[in-house]
């Protein structure tokens, strides 16, 4: 389902131009003035999620979620919708509405599918650490342990069939227990078509490229694809390059993963401090590497 997507014709150049998975990044509220000279793929940082386009029951606010799906369309490039069911960042009166939920999440879904046409979405959102209040609603546990997962991915494939749906959770490139219950949601749910793994510094600052390298394979034998998602690391200038050099070939080199997002790259306009890899102009050596080793590795997956 996922094609390779080639900017033409423009004077700035990815970092992943014309290889086989991307390299992408968030576009926050507004889009920084250079985005398009490093990424090849967006996610919107907030604005698909269901507590801002949905605040008040019924009423659709799509001004960012649009900005991101736009430049992607200019662009030539993969646009990710980020996300319909996650139990953080929901609608204040989401809790509420279990008992409508499957009319709740259609309504959604079909507001949105108005709209757009993902190359890639999140369906459901870290279900091992923060389930959706409405799950009861979509079939709670039911049979299989994770029939409401079921349920939300039949619906966004009824909606979005050209799209890749995704279950995308953190904490699971650092822990092989995670990494199977995981897996153990796609079996259940069979709707599922690929993985997401957020990949975040609390994860990956001290990680053992060799862990990482054996939960990746893990879930690459289950035969679907991997996105790592939200991708970012910290611990000061060289201590973030040394994770860079570390993790990200671990994920470049797997055939599976299919793409490579970063959640940030400016300094002091990420979720957390720290984290950013290009400041007032200036490349960290992060940044630097990344270039680096994409441009010299774009050939070899």
């Amino acid at each position: 389902m996922f094609a390779v997507f080639i900017l033409r014709g423009l004077a700035l150049s990815p970092i992943a131009k014309g290889c086989k998975k991307f390299v992408g990044n968030i576009i926050p509220a507004s889009l920084p003035m250079n985005w398009d000279k490093y990424w090849n793929q967006a996610t919107s940082e907030n604005g698909c999620k269901w507590g801002t386009v949905e605040a008040s029951r019924g009423m659709y606010n799509w001004g960012q979620c649009d900005l991101t799906a736009s430049h992607c369309k200019t662009a030539g490039i993969p646009f990710k919708y980020h996300c319909f069911v996650w139990g953080s960042q929901e609608p204040g009166w989401a809790s509420g509405a279990a008992g409508s939920a499957k009319q709740v999440l259609q309504g959604l879904m079909g507001s949105a599918s108005q709209r757009y046409k993902p190359e890639l979405i999140d369906v459901v959102n870290e279900a091992l650490h923060a389930p959706s209040s409405i799950r009861s609603g979509l079939g709670g546990n039911g049979v299989s342990g994770w029939d409401w997962i079921e349920t939300a991915f039949s619906l966004a494939k009824t909606y979005f069939p050209d799209s890749t749906l995704i279950l995308n959770d953190y904490g699971i490139i650092n822990d092989a227990s995670a990494t199977q219950r995981l897996l153990g949601i796609a079996k259940a749910a069979p709707s599922v078509q690929a993985l997401g793994i957020q990949t975040h510094q609390f994860n990956i600052d001290n990680l053992a490229a060799a862990t990482a390298q054996a939960n990746v394979a893990t879930l690459a034998a289950s035969g679907k694809p991997i996105y790592s998602s939200e991708m970012d690391a910290s611990g000061g200038d060289s201590a973030q390059c040394a994770t860079y050099q570390r993790i990200f070939p671990v994920l470049w080199t797997n055939s599976a993963v299919k793409g490579i997002t970063l959640w940030g790259w400016i300094t002091g306009q990420t979720w957390k401090q720290g984290t950013g890899i290009y400041s007032n102009g200036v490349e960290s050596c992060a940044l630097k590497w990344l270039i680096q080793y994409v441009e010299s590795n774009c050939g070899s997956i």
